[in-house]
């Protein structure tokens, strides 16, 4: 069901690859809910992806940018503000990436230069994207900046490696220029901290489907799906939340206020026993 959210409402969303993205729903449900929307992502990414055809769904131009390059960016706000005809009122960021956890260095071997563009790509891109449109003054009053985060930022998570330092980077960029254009412009900056979700890049982390069933277990409601988690971006980019802003939201059904739910103690129990008897057996 469609209530009209972002009736009138124009944006670019960054991080469409294929039907598994986040920013592929985001996109779907802006467009729904009334937006129109500028796609972006970088060369190879629109390449090896089909985000062409989200285009062509939405109605939408894409526009290809390497959001690591201040230029490519420059180019993509001026691209999207010709299209809009002037200022828009949202962004998504929906980026990240790890050469350390794709090449399977563990966080007690890093390789420092991957480690660096794992920073570059996944967090200091984000304070790129927000100082570009301020300076190019792309934005609305009352516009809305969102990115992608994960609990990891904050709880250290096996396997998740060093993009847990540039989850907890992407927060603290949100928080100081939240403050900046806030002040400024009354533009609001948050992060989404969503479930473990089994997009293109999240399938590379070391255990992730155990580590969603882990968190489907524990959470009360169940992990959140990246259409649920479209539906809550969108309500940050609405009027409906004017005041939200330099916050880190967890969108996990519970899990990050939880310490041990009783379906994932029974799991745990059944495994004691397992190994009890092994144990057992070899004595």
């Amino acid at each position: 069901m469609a209530y009209n959210l972002l009736k009138g409402k124009k944006g670019l969303i960054f991080g469409a690859l294929n039907e598994d993205s986040i920013a592929w729903k985001v996109a779907q449900r802006a467009v729904e809910e009334g937006a129109e929307i500028v796609l972006t992502n970088t060369p190879v990414s629109i390449r090896m992806g089909t985000i062409d055809r989200l285009a062509e769904a939405c109605n939408a131009i894409v526009v290809p940018a390497d959001a690591t390059s201040v230029s490519d960016l420059e180019n993509l706000i001026d691209k999207t503000m010709e299209h809009f005809g002037g200022k828009f009122d949202f962004i998504l960021h929906s980026i990240g990436m790890s050469l350390n956890v794709r090449k399977g260095r563990t966080y007690d071997d890093l390789d420092y230069d991957y480690l660096a563009k794992t920073l570059d790509i996944s967090a200091i891109s984000f304070h790129k994207v927000i100082q570009v449109a301020r300076k190019k003054d792309a934005l609305n009053d009352w516009a809305s900046i969102v990115a992608l985060s994960y609990i990891a930022a904050q709880r250290t998570l096996y396997g998740y490696n060093d993009m847990a330092d540039a989850k907890a980077l992407l927060e603290s960029i949100a928080r100081s220029f939240g403050y900046i254009y806030g002040r400024e412009k009354h533009v609001r900056i948050n992060t989404v901290s969503q479930s473990p979700t089994p997009t293109t890049a999240g399938k590379g982390v070391l255990g992730m489907s155990d580590l969603m069933d882990f968190a489907d277990r524990t959470s009360p409601l169940g992990n959140a799906t990246a259409d649920d988690c479209a539906g809550y971006v969108l309500t940050l980019f609405s009027d409906l939340t004017r005041k939200v802003t330099m916050q880190n939201l967890f969108h996990d059904g519970g899990f990050s206020s939880m310490g041990m739910s009783r379906r994932a103690m029974k799991l745990y129990e059944k495994g004691l026993e397992v190994e009890y008897r092994d144990i057992s057996k070899r004595e």
